[in-house]
């Protein structure tokens, strides 16, 4: 069994930063493909960010130039570093990842538990 953890989160004014980590812990050969979502209240969960194992990353337009997703391969962790947040980057935000988990080819995705981040203005 695979879990990814988030951690990070918190109260930050606008203009400053944060960097969330999702440890992924468990029988875990290595991290195929990553993302960090986010959900606002009210709204639906959207994608900030992803990378493949190739290093191909990508960004949502209302996020590029601010965050960055990187991972640490040897400790299992997905980061996301975060610029210059503004109040409309307050939400839960959520990691994900593609693992393979046996040397047959077997993988397993899913979500870790989300972590709170409020910008304030």
């Amino acid at each position: 069994q695979v879990q990814l953890v988030e951690s990070g989160g918190g109260l930050v004014n606008a203009g400053g930063s944060l960097r969330l980590s999702c440890a992924a812990s468990g029988r875990i050969f290595s991290i195929n493909e990553m993302g960090w979502y986010r959900q606002a209240p009210g709204k639906e969960r959207e994608l900030v960010a992803e990378s493949t194992s190739g290093g191909v990353s990508s960004y949502a337009e209302s996020v590029k130039g601010r965050f960055t997703i990187s991972s640490d391969n040897a400790k299992n962790m997905i980061y996301l570093q975060m610029n210059e947040l503004k109040p409309a980057d307050t939400a839960v935000y959520y990691c994900n990842a593609l693992v393979s988990i046996g040397s047959d080819g077997a993988t397993w995705w899913g979500w870790g538990q989300g972590t709170q981040v409020t910008v304030s203005s």
